[in-house]
Parts: structure tokens; C-alpha cells; sequence
């Protein structure tokens, strides 16, 4: 079997449908496209998320409080693609809802870097397997918004 290196647009058509379906909350679609030993490290998380089994326990408990992302725009973008996988990042503005009720419903807006790398299965598709989530200087997070802090 020979190793293949994905194009650019491949890795960027991938990351857009995790993209999408995280901005939609659309879970069965969104975690779908991690492999179920993915791993996932989040800044405001204590502990790595050692496979993807795990950060759907976490998910669905967001959900059960009401959580539901409001929107998430993409900036920033840069694919870096290898024999056989690719890494892919981006700077992520997310707006998130919680609550359950509208008169407690809250809105929070934030502004991440976020690091996805995909493996190339053998039928050249590509499939997430770590994800990072970092936070940013505050001067880029206004940059992305155009809001002053």
C-alpha cells in the first residue's frame, strides 16, 4: 500500500464540514468525522480528552445544561499536508448559548486558535484524530472581532 499526501483543498474541505457541523451543533455529523481514538486537548478542560468516547460524554453534558453554539467563523487558515495526513489550523471566533430557559439564557462570544490533525484512510479520505484548542493575545482576539475588549 503507498502512502499518499492529501491536497490542500481535500484538508480544507474537511476541516469546513467539522467547521460546519460544530457551528450547527450538529453532534452525530460532528463526531462522525473524528476517529474513535481521536484525542482532544481544550484550554478550559483539566484533563486531555483521551479519546473521542470521552469528549462526547463532555458534549452531551453541555447539552443537558442548555449549551448550543450560536455561531463560528473560521480566519486564518493554514494546511500543512504530509505522506499519509495533514495538519490544519485556524483562528475560531465561536459564539456559544447556555441555558435552558429564555429569560436565563446567556450568550458568550471567544476567540481561539485551534489545531486539527487528520489522517488519509486508505480510500484517500481524510478523518481528524487530535484536536487542540488554545487561547490568544488579547490584541488578536480584537483583531478577529473588531471589538475592544
Amino acid at each position: 500500500m503507498s502512502i499518499t499526501t492529501p491536497s490542500e483543498q481535500e484538508v480544507l474541505a474537511a476541516a469546513i464540514k467539522i467547521v460546519n457541523a460544530f457551528a450547527q451543533t450538529k453532534t452525530e455529523e460532528y463526531f462522525s468525522l473524528f476517529a474513535p481514538e481521536s484525542s482532544f486537548i481544550f484550554h478550559p478542560e483539566a484533563t486531555r480528552l483521551n479519546d473521542r468516547a470521552s469528549y462526547e460524554t463532555l458534549w452531551n453534558s453541555w447539552l443537558e445544561e442548555g449549551w448550543q453554539v450560536a455561531g463560528c467563523q473560521s480566519s486564518d487558515q493554514l494546511v500543512q499536508v504530509f505522506a499519509g495526513g495533514a495538519v490544519f489550523s485556524h483562528t475560531v471566533a465561536t459564539s456559544i448559548k447556555t441555558g435552558k430557559q429564555p429569560e436565563t439564557t446567556t450568550t458568550d462570544s471567544y476567540v481561539e486558535r485551534e489545531t486539527i490533525i487528520f489522517r488519509q484512510e486508505a480510500d484517500g479520505s481524510l478523518i481528524a484524530i487530535h484536536e487542540h484548542l488554545s487561547t490568544v493575545p488579547e490584541e488578536t482576539a480584537t483583531e478577529v472581532t473588531g471589538e475592544n475588549a
